[in-house]
């Protein structure tokens, strides 16, 4: 009897009679034939690249993505393209040095890129004033770096922190339709198009030249569109295939470009990238503007610049270290940028950060160094050496494509989805930078982004969160009674909680709320004369001189209407305040309890002896 496939146990034989227990036994199995080409192709490659040597050049994989998007998003600064290359070689080298992300690649992004052209622009005209323009856009750049060193020095971290993650999200995703908008220009190849980037003037400038359009630019833009999204949809499906859509661009580049010089597209108003200076940096330290008109713009232009490459940067370096688990310091990322920054700004290059989407292929191909940078610096190097003529047939309207396939992941609707259901205030902040870059401007939306969260940190600190609170049944515990609505108030006592530090901007409402819980808890019908309000301050951290006058005044108006007020749990600096300022004294010591439940035991002790003695 076959023993294959059983499960243990007797076995039965012929003679009826039980025999011994048989393990689980497998049966071997043959592989199926690989082909003749699969084992050819497996012994090659075990024969000459058995220990992955290519493994260790993963930053090659990165440049096939920088030299692409480095060529668009230069038109997007209004700087030529071959300042967008240079971007991408000095600054890397520099933050391989310095920085302490092992993940994020370093270069021109598309926001940055739009922000700072869109700055310059209002200056200087770059088709009228090249030179000049260049000029500030490099000075811009050095003041960026000076900004970034300054507050990585001085430890300013949190500066940047001011624009909420529910602002960004609004701000980056009108950035990316917009920069997508723009990037009809080149797509439907018109030469008359508008410099302003809000929807409205958009739209205009695209119906208003029609005539200017050409079928062939279109053509050749969407159709290698749709490759380069459908490249990108197959690498989140099948993460391992990542390295298709990194080298999708440069691909996408070399093909247009053959197809155009081979079929002479170009003679037929197809646009293209024409010449590109070729040869390594040149220095640009004696084209920095300190003096004359332009030096107030140009700082004006670096410090906003700078808190969004920061922003930016600074949020993707600390992504990818919580995914890789280990830490990155925040101002020592801020030098590194800055010192960057200002190298760059010495050597032609324009403002550079952490591009999310380099950086996503370096963690996908297992980067493990910030060596990635070095090596994509010396590909953009060699690029710059010996390959530059070769892009002079590059059309236009693959560079646009690129561009809006690589913006489209900067639309984050599972966040924006997440940001609705939790907090609504929050949404309409996504919603009001998300418009304002839209419809007006990318300064306006900027703005509004900023406005909207500084408005949100002022309510927060003016109109604290306070609560009523109630005792948990069986228990010594106080909670809110709108999160739990079966807890017991004592007759005649009101507890409150404050869950702010107390200053000068929420004093006079926090006063005023404690008394309208009083109010509000007599005006109850049937309910007890209230005698004693405790105020819980274990959330308060501080108090500043408005908040004692404003408790010193609270105390003197509860005293006229003949109720105690009681603390609970002060914290240190709090009761040291208290004392400072005589009102312990004023108060008395034994009106400040070390939890809300022993403070409610001693009033109501004292309500219940005093209704005793009543009753006598």
């Amino acid at each position: 009897m076959a023993l294959h496939d059983r499960e243990g146990g007797g076995t039965a034989a012929p003679n009826g009679q039980l025999v011994e227990e048989v393990p689980l036994v497998h049966k071997v199995l043959v592989p199926p034939p690989g082909g003749i080409f699969k084992e050819v192709g497996q012994g090659i490659w075990e024969t000459f690249f058995y220990d992955a040597p290519v493994d260790r050049f993963r930053g090659i994989t990165i440049a096939s993505l920088a030299i692409p998007q480095d060529l668009g998003y230069s038109k997007l600064a209004g700087v030529p393209p071959v300042n967008g290359l240079y971007s991408s070689f000095v600054p890397p080298l520099i933050y391989s040095v310095l920085g302490s992300s092992r993940d994020i690649a370093i270069g021109p992004v598309a926001v940055v890129s739009l922000l700072m052209g869109t700055l310059l622009k209002q200056e200087i005209s770059p088709t009228e004033q090249p030179a000049l323009y260049l000029q500030l856009a490099f000075t811009a750049t050095f003041f960026a770096g000076i900004f970034q060193t300054g507050l990585g020095i001085l430890r300013l971290g949190f500066v940047i922190q001011f624009l909420s993650h529910a602002a960004i999200v609004g701000f980056m995703a009108g950035a990316a339709v917009t920069i997508a908008l723009q990037q009809l220009k080149g797509l439907l190849n018109i030469t008359n198009f508008t410099t302003d980037t809000d929807f409205v003037s958009v739209m205009k400038s695209v119906f208003g030249h029609i005539d200017e359009w050409n079928w062939r630019s279109i053509v050749i833009g969407l159709a290698f569109l749709s490759f380069l999204v459908a490249a990108k949809v197959l690498a989140k499906k099948k993460p391992k295939l990542f390295w298709v859509s990194a080298i999708a661009p440069l691909t996408s580049v070399i093909l247009a470009t053959v197809f155009v010089f081979v079929f002479r597209a170009d003679k037929r108003g197809v646009k293209v990238v024409g010449h590109i200076k070729q040869g390594v940096n040149p220095s640009s330290a004696d084209q920095l503007l300190f003096t004359g008109k332009y030096v107030g713009a140009a700082a004006k232009i670096g410090l906003v610049t700078s808190l969004i490459a920061l922003t930016e940067g600074v949020a993707i370096g600390r992504t990818f270290a919580a995914l890789r688990d280990y830490h990155i310091d925040g101002n020592k990322e801020m030098i590194a940028f800055g010192i960057m920054n200002i190298c760059g700004s010495l050597t032609s290059c324009y403002c550079a950060t952490g591009s999310f989407s380099r950086s996503a292929v370096n963690y996908q191909a297992g980067v493990k160094t910030a060596m990635a940078n070095v090596v994509m610096a010396i590909t953009v190097l060699i690029t710059l050496l010996f390959l530059t003529p070769l892009f002079k047939y590059t059309p236009n309207t693959i560079l646009s494509a690129i561009i809006i396939s690589a913006v489209l992941s900067l639309i984050d609707f599972k966040a924006a989805w997440i940001i609705w259901k939790i907090d609504k205030f929050d949404f309409l902040a996504t919603l009001g930078a998300f418009f304002g870059v839209f419809f007006v401007s990318v300064e306006i939306g900027l703005l509004i982004a900023v406005c909207i969260s500084f408005v949100k940190i002022l309510f927060n600190v003016t109109r604290p969160h306070t609560a009523l609170l109630g005792n948990i049944p069986g228990t010594n515990v106080y909670r809110n009674l709108q999160q739990y609505p079966k807890a017991t108030v004592a007759p005649g006592i009101v507890a409150v909680r404050v869950d702010a530090a107390i200053y000068f901007s929420n004093s006079q409402y926090i006063h005023d709320k404690a008394l309208r819980y009083v109010e509000d808890e007599m005006a109850k019908p049937g309910s007890t004369p209230i005698q004693y309000l405790i105020i819980d301050l274990t959330p308060v951290t501080n108090i500043d001189t408005s908040g004692i006058i404003a408790m010193e005044e609270l105390q003197r108006i509860l005293k006229k209407r003949k109720i105690q007020l009681a603390f609970a749990n002060p914290g240190s600096q709090v009761i040291q305040k208290f004392d400072s300022s005589g009102l312990l004294e004023e108060l008395g010591s034994e009106w400040i309890f070390f939890t809300v439940g022993e403070a409610v035991q001693v009033c109501s002790m004292f309500l219940n002896k005093a209704a005793g003695e009543g009753s006598v």
